[in-house]
C-alpha cells in the first residue's frame, strides 16, 4: 500500500493506454511517456503494461505502508528515500515505513516533465474498458478517476517472481537517443492531409521556427506558440477521427498538437502528425519549453519506430543479463 503524503497537483495513475474504445468517444489515456513508464516496468520484472504513477508537479510525497521494489524514470530529478538520495533509472528496495521524496532536478539537466514512479507488482486499481489509467475528463479509472489526493492509498499488485538486484539500472532514452535542432528539443513529423492547403511561407516557418509550449497545455493538447500559420483560403471540414500526435492548426493561426487524453475526433485542418516514436518526447516536453519540427518520410517514420523497439530489446536483453550474473553471484556466496 502507498499513501499520498503531498498536495500532488495532477499526478495520476497510468498504464500504456485504453484501446479499442475510440468509436465510444474514449481517448487513448495512458502514460505521456510511455517509454518511461515501459523501461521501468521492464527493470522490475513487470508486465509492459502495469500502471505507475505519473507526476508532472513536484514536490511529491509518498509513505509505503509495505515492503517493495521501485524505479524512478522520466524526467531527470532529485529523489530521497527518507534521508538517503536516489539514483533514477535504477531498482530501489524500500521498506516499510519509508517515505519517498521527489524534486525537480536541478539547473543544467536535460528538459524533462514528468517523473514516473513504477513498483514491483503495479499500482493495482480496478480495470475500467481493459485499463488502469486516469480518464481525468470522463472521470473513470486510475484512482476515483481523479488526480492523486493527500491521504489517498493506492494498492500494489502481487510482485512477479524475478530476482531484482538493487542498483541494477539503465541509461534513460533521452541520453541514448538524442535528437535535436542546434541546442533545441527535436521531434519528427509526418505531412498531414490538409498541408499543402497552407501557404509555402506558413509551411517553411512551421519547419524553420521554434514552437513554444503555452500554458495552455495539458494531457489533451498542447498548444503552440510560433509564427502565424495560414492557410491559402478558407477552409471548412466535417469533423473526422484523429489520435494523439496530430497537429490541428485552428482558425487563429497557432497549432494544436493532439495528446494522450485528445478527443477521438475534430473539424481543424491538420498540417502533421508526430510519428508514434516521438511521442515519448513530446510528452516529456515542460510547458514554457520551445521544440523544432523535423520533416521525415513514412520510410523514416517506420525506422524510428524499430530504433525504439530495438532500444527497448536491448533494455529487457541487458535486464535479463544483469538479474542473472547477479543473481549467480547471490546463490554462489
Amino acid at each position: 500500500m502507498i499513501e499520498v503524503l503531498s498536495s500532488t497537483a495532477l499526478a495520476t495513475v497510468q498504464d500504456l493506454g485504453r484501446f479499442g474504445a475510440l468509436g465510444w468517444g474514449v481517448s487513448h489515456s495512458g502514460a505521456m511517456d510511455r517509454l518511461a513508464l515501459t523501461a521501468g516496468n521492464i527493470l522490475l520484472g513487470n508486465d509492459e503494461n502495469l500502471a505507475a504513477i505519473e507526476i508532472p508537479i513536484f514536490p511529491f510525497r509518498i509513505r509505503f505502508h509495505h515492503s517493495c521494489d521501485i524505479v524512478l524514470t522520466g524526467a531527470d530529478h532529485l529523489a530521497w528515500l527518507d534521508d538517503v538520495a536516489l539514483w533514477p533509472w535504477t531498482i530501489i528496495h524500500v521498506q516499510a515505513g519509508q517515505a519517498l521524496t521527489i524534486e525537480r532536478g536541478g539547473p543544467g539537466r536535460w528538459q524533462a516533465s514528468r517523473v514516473y514512479l513504477c513498483v514491483a507488482g503495479g499500482i493495482d486499481v480496478p480495470l475500467a474498458l481493459g485499463s488502469r489509467s486516469t480518464q481525468l475528463r470522463g472521470q473513470f479509472g486510475g484512482h476515483c478517476g481523479r488526480t492523486l489526493q493527500t491521504g489517498d492509498r493506492l494498492p500494489v499488485g502481487v510482485p512477479a517472481d524475478a530476482f531484482r538486484p538493487a542498483g541494477m539500472g539503465i541509461v534513460p532514452p533521452a541520453l541514448a537517443m538524442p535528437l535535436t535542432v542546434g541546442d533545441i528539443p527535436a521531434i519528427r513529423v509526418l505531412r498531414a492531409a490538409e498541408y499543402d492547403a497552407f501557404t509555402d511561407q506558413s509551411c517553411a516557418d512551421f519547419w524553420a521556427q521554434n514552437w513554444k509550449i503555452t500554458s495552455q497545455s495539458d494531457r489533451y493538447g498542447y498548444r503552440l506558440a510560433g509564427p502565424m500559420i495560414e492557410p491559402k483560403y478558407p477552409l471548412e471540414l466535417r469533423s473526422h477521427g484523429i489520435v494523439p500526435g496530430v497537429i490541428q492548426v485552428p482558425h487563429g493561426g497557432q497549432p494544436i498538437i493532439q495528446m494522450r487524453d485528445a478527443q477521438p475526433s475534430g473539424g481543424y485542418p491538420k498540417i502533421g502528425t508526430v510519428i508514434d516514436a516521438d511521442l515519448w518526447r513530446l510528452g516529456q516536453a515542460p510547458i514554457g519549453s520551445s521544440v523544432r519540427f523535423i520533416e521525415v518520410t513514412w520510410a523514416e517514420a517506420v525506422t524510428a519506430l524499430q530504433d525504439v523497439a530495438d532500444w527497448l530489446e536491448e533494455v529487457r536483453r541487458m535486464v535479463a543479463l544483469g538479474r542473472t550474473v547477479q543473481k549467480g553471484a547471490v546463490d554462489d556466496q
